[in-house]
């Protein structure tokens, strides 16, 4: 979508982060925007600090994990500005531990709160005919899990999966999609479970002394020394307007990845000698 002044985005996740700076860059670009999030008053903030100088910008309460929440922010944004064009599914979290309440609510919000975003909206989008674009947030921890942790990195591969499939099933239409793959940026992912709902159970503590708080630690470390939101969104926005399936904002981290594609290309290597007879 090369012209997208006086089109609507929504951004999930948008109270804060990469989805605030995003919903920044959409009022800049001449957008109309609307703001989810579960986290009202950090929504409520955010509105404010933009609608100081970009006045189509409102917002809605949104948990992700709910697919009818999602279709009530969907509703307050027709209601609001008449059509969605840009769908960004921003909202994710991140947690240490191995508990299953944790699995539950990690792939709960950033598998199937994508999952509920896309099909909330494609179909809205397909019906108008006016075009689009959906924005899903992967990392590069959806390319490799080098970090371990390992219920998030399940997740953003899932989101991966799902996007290229999804650009795959769109390709003859006018819908972009794109899968954003970050390195480490500064947001509050680290806090995330500020926004846990009681029905996952409580946090679990992370002892810093031992290994696994050690390495809970060192990504807080480095998401404080992280890129700035407001790089990773104008890297989104260009590729919305050129209709690039990926985002790679961290290209210092492709020996990662590389290291991951070499194994699996020498098993394949290795099973095709054996088909044909080799030792």
């Amino acid at each position: 979508m090369r012209e997208l002044a006086g089109r609507t985005a929504l951004v999930t996740g948008g109270a804060s982060g990469i989805g605030l700076a995003m919903g920044r860059a959409f009022a800049e670009a001449g957008m109309k925007v609307m703001l989810a999030d579960i986290e009202a008053a950090a929504l409520t903030a955010a509105v404010d600090s933009l609608r100081a100088h970009e006045p189509n910008v409102r917002s809605v309460v949104c948990d992700v994990t709910d697919i009818g929440s999602v279709e009530r922010a969907a509703e307050a944004a027709y209601q609001t500005f008449g059509k969605v064009h840009v769908v960004c599914n921003y909202a994710g979290v991140a947690a240490g531990g191995g508990s299953l309440d944790t699995w539950r609510w990690i792939l709960d919000v950033n598998v199937m709160g994508v999952l509920h975003g896309i099909q909330t909206f494609l179909p809205h989008i397909q019906g108008h005919g006016e075009g689009g674009h959906i924005v899903n947030t992967a990392s590069m921890a959806g390319l490799q899990s080098n970090l371990g942790f390992n219920a998030y990195a399940t997740s953003k591969y899932a989101v991966v999966a799902m996007s290229e499939g999804l650009a795959k099933q769109l390709a003859s239409s006018n819908i972009g999609v794109t899968v954003l793959c970050p390195g480490f940026v500064r947001t509050e992912i680290g806090n995330s479970s500020r926004n846990r709902p009681p029905r996952y159970g409580p946090q679990p503590v992370i002892d810093p002394a031992i290994p696994g708080g050690m390495l809970v630690a060192e990504i807080a470390r480095r998401l404080q020394a992280g890129l700035d939101p407001a790089e990773v969104a104008a890297q989104t926005l260009a590729a919305i307007r050129a209709n690039r399936l990926y985002v790679f904002t961290h290209p210092e981290m492709r020996d990662e990845v590389d290291e991951r594609f070499a194994a699996i290309t020498a098993a394949l290597d290795e099973a095709e000698n054996k088909q044909k007879g080799g030792p």
